[in-house]
């Protein structure tokens, strides 16, 4: 069986990516009749002046031949008669680095373009950098365009030591550096004559021969359940993929995070019975005996897999929205989803040398070094011992985009240090003793919209009820626990989960929590919902912005909208309005008292479950 090399090819905007994938099928004689005759056929009427534009069988979509670029990742399968073949033709421009992560979180090898008459480029640095931090350890370096300087030998020895330094900032294995040129097939699937000062393989017989196999069969077996088969009462198997190692009927396995033991009864691989499996396998496993597994587990033998709620890891965020300390998103690492917080942005790193940046905030493309925390403690690894365990991705709790991918560098010791300690007397018995159910009303709208007014006479109607109860207030919040934060937007996130995390505290003693905070971000609110738990109720004032500043008695917008007053939020600042929240009401026109009793009216099934 021949074997298989998963590669990319990346680099900058018009370096001849596909144009050089394509020429090396084309030469190699890797197409069908058909592919052959439809190639030639669209270089007529495309924008070659009648030579044939290798280019047009990686680039498929409508908009990438109009414009001459590649814009999604192209994947095409091909065999020689050495070995088989997956390439991932990825674009050069910025906005699309996104594509071009999803296509080097799959490959073993990175061919990256570098233009000879131009050199090494941003992109060029930005997309050597994110194929290291996938995990790819072995690079070609592609000079093309050697013909725009008549292959000047001395000029892509300039190149070579610039891509041999920026290389070794990165922990590759192995780097090779080759002069081409992707339209007239220098050195792509044979030796040219116009480089005869060059004495290594051609680009295709240097694929054909490099060897990137992993020693993922000698580690520890690594296997995380994906799924339970349960489809009678006589059978029970735990289904996965064995992302390292290998496993044999008999052997003794640990399930984490309950660290419970077992031993293996039956392997199935498919639908047919197995003594053995091994890492790549999907395979369905028994147990001789009942454990508590589910999807998220990890079945393993390993040493390398720890049990952590909070780890230290290198992502690139591809989010138009700038990510923020305190931000909450879906992380999904391995088989498991769960709500995480992004406690602390430590660096960001410099694209072109690699140097570690101060910074508050991460934008779009960039990279950066950040501390997470994990609703709960799940089995991660380091990505450098396993990519399953060690890689993941960041989903916007909102829209449910992917926002960034990540890789593991380290759990952090406070992780295994910091217990959270179990006291006697629970939140169920302190509800029981004050015959109340906890809850958290979440008061959120604009300035001026009444919240605050609503909130503290709420609160005197759950006083008169004997209701045992807590008001919180955004400016008196910030007279003491939050006095160090201002109103930018990641002191507003910030403010808004110590906020969350003292409602969940008092929720746990037994009380009903009113915070009535503007909290202007739809993120926050989530994040807010996450920390409390079932016990969140969100009321939402949904007074007007003219109706609010018609009642603006300190005059703050007046201030606002003269630049008195910066991030002011309805002015200089958005307030995201809630998509759903339980409770709707503009006071406009209403009193008080309508105003309280339709809150109370709209609480009562809260209040009696």
């Amino acid at each position: 069986m021949k074997s298989l090399l998963k590669f990319i090819t990346c680099g900058s905007v018009d370096d001849g990516k596909s144009t050089l994938i394509g020429h090396m099928l084309y030469d190699a004689k890797l197409l069908f009749a058909d592919q052959e005759k439809a190639l030639i056929l669209g270089s007529k009427v495309g924008s070659a002046q009648g030579e044939i534009d290798y280019s047009l069988l990686l680039d498929g979509l409508m908009a990438e031949r109009e414009q001459g670029i590649t814009i999604d990742v192209a994947y095409r399968y091909f065999t020689s008669s050495v070995r088989s073949f997956v390439v991932a033709d990825c674009p050069g421009h910025e906005q699309y680095t996104r594509n071009m992560t999803v296509g080097a979180s799959f490959a073993d090898l990175a061919v990256i373009l570098v233009d000879a008459s131009q050199g090494v480029l941003l992109q060029t640095r930005r997309h050597a950098r994110i194929c290291a931090m996938m995990g790819i350890r072995h690079f070609v370096i592609a000079v093309n365009k050697m013909d725009l300087i008549d292959y000047d030998p001395h000029r892509f020895d300039e190149i070579k030591r610039d891509v041999k330094a920026l290389c070794a900032q990165f922990e590759l294995t192995s780097i090779k550096v080759i002069p081409v040129c992707a339209t007239k097939g220098d050195n792509i699937t044979e030796q040219s004559e116009n480089t005869a000062w060059y004495r290594g393989d051609s680009l295709l017989e240097y694929l054909e021969n490099i060897d990137v196999e992993t020693a993922v069969v000698n580690k520890g077996f690594t296997m995380p359940v994906q799924r339970v088969c349960r489809p009678n009462a006589q059978f029970r198997g735990f289904a996965g993929q064995i992302e390292t190692g290998s496993v044999k009927v008999g052997g003794e396995i640990l399930v984490l995070p309950n660290n419970e033991t077992a031993k293996v009864s039956q392997i199935y691989v498919g639908d047919s019975k197995a003594k053995r499996a091994r890492a790549g396998q999907p395979v369905t496993i028994c147990l001789d005996r009942e454990i508590d597994v589910s999807r998220g587990c990890v079945i393993t033998s390993a040493k390398q897999p720890e049990v952590s709620d909070m780890v230290t890891a290198d992502i690139l965020w591809m989010d138009g929205e700038e990510l923020l300390s305190g931000r909450n998103y879906i992380v999904k690492c391995g088989t498991m989803s769960i709500p995480a917080t992004v406690m602390n942005i430590k660096y960001k790193i410099d694209v072109n040398t690699g140097q570690h940046k101060p910074a508050d905030k991460l934008f779009k493309n960039e990279i950066a070094s950040v501390d997470i925390a994990f609703s709960q403690k799940i089995v991660v690894d380091k990505f450098a011992n396993n990519a399953a365990l060690g890689g993941f991705i960041f989903m916007d709790r909102v829209s449910n985009a992917t926002s960034a991918c990540g890789v593991i560098v380290h759990t952090l010791r406070r992780s295994t240090n910091v217990v959270w300690h179990k006291t006697d007397i629970t939140r169920a018995e302190r509800s029981v003793q004050k015959a109340q159910t906890p809850l958290t009303l979440w008061f959120t709208g604009l300035s001026g919209s009444g919240k605050s007014t609503l909130a503290n006479e709420v609160e005197k109607r759950l006083h008169l009820m004997g209701k045992h109860t807590m008001l919180l207030d955004g400016d008196n919040v910030r007279h003491g626990l939050n006095m160090n934060l201002g109103f930018k937007e990641e002191d507003r996130v910030e403010n808004i989960r110590r906020i969350a995390q003292v409602c969940r505290l008092m929720n746990d003693a037994g009380l009903i929590t009113l915070a009535s905070f503007i909290s202007p971000y739809e993120k926050d609110r989530e994040n807010a919902k996450t920390i409390v738990g079932d016990a969140f109720v969100q009321i939402y004032v949904s007074t007007p912005l003219a109706e609010c500043e018609k009642r603006d008695v300190k005059g703050l917008y007046a201030k606002a909208r003269a630049g008195e007053i910066p991030n002011f939020t309805g002015i200089s600042s958005p307030y995201e309005v809630p998509e759903n929240p339980d409770v709707d009401i503009d006071t406009t026109g209403k009193s008080l008292e309508q105003a309280v009793q339709y809150v109370m009216d709209a609480l009562k099934k809260y209040l009696e479950r």
